[in-house]
């Protein structure tokens, strides 16, 4: 079953703009999340974050639609983090749970560094939980839908690029990405990077997959191991066949271990 990337907002006052600046920092100190506990030990985990509008819990739901079987392991706990919401310029500065927010939704134009960094730093605290509970960084993995997978390289190319892996599902980058810079650098200086899994349908109309494609190309350029599939027919969505590749690849990246 598909369902396009819903899109949530709530329209703003004008007397409500003088106290959304703390409220969604106070959100975003410790993030609502859900998860897929292992059947068995837990040796290793994966980060799964929504597009803009969702949560933790509709993308949860909508991956348990589309997979049959569930998007479970033996030995991987699966997180589903909620954005807190937040004024999002695409909708006239209306509230959604946006894991940044964009001048406008375009390739050609400046990311929101000072949202994206902010959100980074946040996110960082999931990995560190993870840490705190056994699970090395090389046992992660990050990814996600749309804007979530973008929040997810800006993760994985910035500031934790000694993960197992990073996927994004039909997302891209701006065509400044600061990321782009970031994985250059590491290269340069003879450091390791995360493999990128990246997924993309031919008729996706809100992000487009030329968009897709492309930033997987100028991060294999930049020097990053990126795998990019491309889906004939599908639009802003998940499926089934997308799913169980990711699952495939996870499965390649985070093997249990002896012990699991």
């Amino acid at each position: 079953m598909l369902r396009v990337q819903p899109i949530t907002f709530i329209p703003l006052q004008h007397d409500t703009l003088a106290w959304i600046g703390p409220a969604v920092m106070a959100a975003a100190r410790k993030l609502q999340r859900c998860a897929v506990s292992p059947t068995g030990k837990h040796t290793a985990s994966v980060v799964f974050l929504h597009g803009s509008g969702d949560t933790g819990q509709g993308l949860r739901a909508w991956v348990r639609d589309v997979m049959a079987p569930d998007l479970a392991f033996s030995h991987i706990r699966v997180i589903y983090p909620t954005a807190p919401a937040r004024p999002y310029t695409p909708m006239r500065g209306a509230l959604s749970t946006v894991w940044f927010d964009r001048y406008k939704i375009s390739r050609d134009c400046p990311e929101h560094l000072e949202s994206i960094d902010a959100m980074c730093n946040t996110l960082g605290s999931i990995i560190q939980d993870e840490v705190n509970a056994g699970v090395p960084k090389h046992r992660m993995i990050i990814g996600g839908f749309s804007m979530g997978g973008a929040m997810a390289l800006h993760l994985a190319c910035r500031h934790h690029p000694d993960i197992a892996g990073v996927f994004a599902l039909s997302s891209f980058l701006n065509r400044d990405s600061i990321a782009f810079q970031a994985v250059e650098e590491r290269v340069r200086a003879g450091n390791s990077l995360p493999e990128l899994f990246q997924c993309h349908g031919t008729s996706d109309e809100l992000v487009l997959h030329q968009w897709g494609e492309d930033t997987a190309v100028l991060l294999k350029q930049a020097g990053m191991d990126t795998t990019f599939h491309s889906f004939p027919g599908l639009y802003h969505q998940l499926s089934q066949p997308e799913m169980e590749l990711l699952r495939t690849w996870i499965l390649t990246k985070l093997p249990p271990t002896t012990t699991s």
